[in-house]
């Protein structure tokens, strides 16, 4: 009589995890259908009012509309911008906290080629948010009047023309790497903590040009204070249509520089699909088109499946960029 019931209890057990082996496919496509339930929380990994904050506020006000649930902003600055990453490669999958940032996504595995964070392996990707532009400035004041200036300059002078960025290992250090090497100049790399900063330093006249962003470089060209001298897109742009692309001047340039959402790894497909509808229908609003491109950017809202292609397109270029120069985190 034990014995049989012995033989029972070992039975109980087996049929329960056949029975929730059998339940996974279903658990898995239902997890996450109800969502959101809870608050969200939109990570930027960099410092408040720079582009990637500006344009996470923009978002996180439409998405708090359509989801009805509060999209709170967490500025998670440091190591380059992927302490703010990592938090949400380590978050649950959830669907409470997702990470806005910048096409250096696309660089850390070349700035840590022996391991660490990979966009691909530790994040779900979401959307390629928006494509802006990178910009060569320049003081309106000074010898470096156009970009056929810069690179006479830089060619009489080698390594006797400054350039300024955001920092070692950063989209615009990058950009600038790339533009050097394409244009067979050698510019002298000089790094700040952060765009912002950077631009003040040209302004100071101690740099000769910076590479950032239009969310940093435009409101001072647009006032005088310093002249835009190209654009790193493949063409002008529409908010500045008499400034050249630097491909016009050096063939094959181009630096592309996005921002992307992204969440943990293992998203829920249900969740990654509402967002995406939510996505776009703000991609369709022409008040949020207009006011990216009031910011030099353009509004993409993408599928997800753009940025996992942008990200396998640009993290090899930007590795043999890192490799050729010479370029390592710090």
């Amino acid at each position: 009589m034990m014995h049989g019931t012995a033989g029972q209890g070992t039975q109980l057990p087996r049929r329960a995890l056949a029975a929730i082996l059998l339940a996974r496919p279903a658990l898995a496509q239902t997890q996450g259908q109800d969502w959101p339930t809870r608050p969200i929380r939109l990570i930027v990994p960099f410092t408040p009012g720079g582009p990637v904050d500006v344009v996470a506020r923009l978002l996180a006000e439409r998405l708090r509309d359509r989801l009805g649930q509060p999209v709170l902003i967490e500025n998670r600055a440091g190591a380059g911008g992927s302490l703010g990453v990592r938090l949400v490669a380590t978050s649950p999958p959830d669907g409470t906290a997702f990470v806005l940032t910048s096409s250096s996504l696309a660089i850390w595995p070349a700035m840590h080629p022996q391991g660490g964070l990979d966009p691909r392996r530790d994040l779900t990707p979401l959307s390629l948010v928006a494509d802006i532009a990178t910009t060569i400035v320049a003081r309106p004041e000074a010898r470096l009047g156009d970009l056929a200036a810069l690179l006479r300059a830089a060619r009489d002078e080698p390594g006797g023309i400054t350039y300024g960025t955001s920092g070692i290992g950063s989209s615009n250090h990058l950009s600038g790497a790339l533009f050097a090497a394409m244009a067979g100049v050698r510019l002298t790399h000089v790094p700040y903590r952060g765009a912002s900063v950077a631009m003040n330093a040209l302004l100071a006249r101690d740099i000769d040009v910076v590479f950032a962003s239009t969310v940093e470089t435009l409101p001072a060209h647009r006032d005088g204070r310093a002249r835009i001298l190209a654009v790193t897109t493949p063409a002008r742009i529409p908010s500045l249509p008499d400034v050249p692309a630097a491909i016009e001047a050096v063939p094959g340039y181009v630096a592309p520089n996005w921002f992307a959402l992204a969440g943990p790894p293992n998203l829920p497909a249900a969740i990654t699909a509402r967002l995406s509808a939510e996505l776009a229908g703000i991609r369709a609003e022409p008040a949020f088109q207009s006011r990216l491109a009031e910011l030099g950017a353009i509004a993409v809202l993408s599928p997800p499946e753009t940025l996992a292609a942008r990200l396998a397109e640009d993290i090899p270029t930007w590795r043999r960029v890192a490799e050729e120069a010479g370029i390592r985190a710090e």
